[in-house]
């Protein structure tokens, strides 16, 4: 099976979530939030440094659970920037 690539909005999104994830995590091993989400602490490293920039939705909510992060909050904050519109030219 031949992966589509991924669109640079998705590159991003990715890293967001990433940033989200390690933000939440603060002093928290990754050993013990991957632990605590049933996931591999390498898996969760991918998903934080951006590897893994489309993870599993079921994932996600095992990480939003082991973080106390509402699927909401991670949704919001993970939402493709909207691009401001052009100036108008006078």
């Amino acid at each position: 099976m031949v992966r589509t690539p991924l669109t640079p909005e998705e590159r991003e999104r990715g890293e967001r979530l990433g940033r989200l994830l390690r933000e939440a995590r603060g002093g928290r091993s990754m050993a013990e939030i991957a632990a605590v989400a049933g996931i591999s602490a390498e898996t969760l490293r991918k998903i934080e440094t951006g590897r893994a920039p489309t993870p599993a939705f079921f994932t996600i909510a095992a990480l939003a659970r082991a973080l106390g992060l509402s699927m909401d909050e991670l949704a919001g904050r993970c939402a493709p920037v909207e691009a401001a519109p052009p100036a108008a030219v006078a």
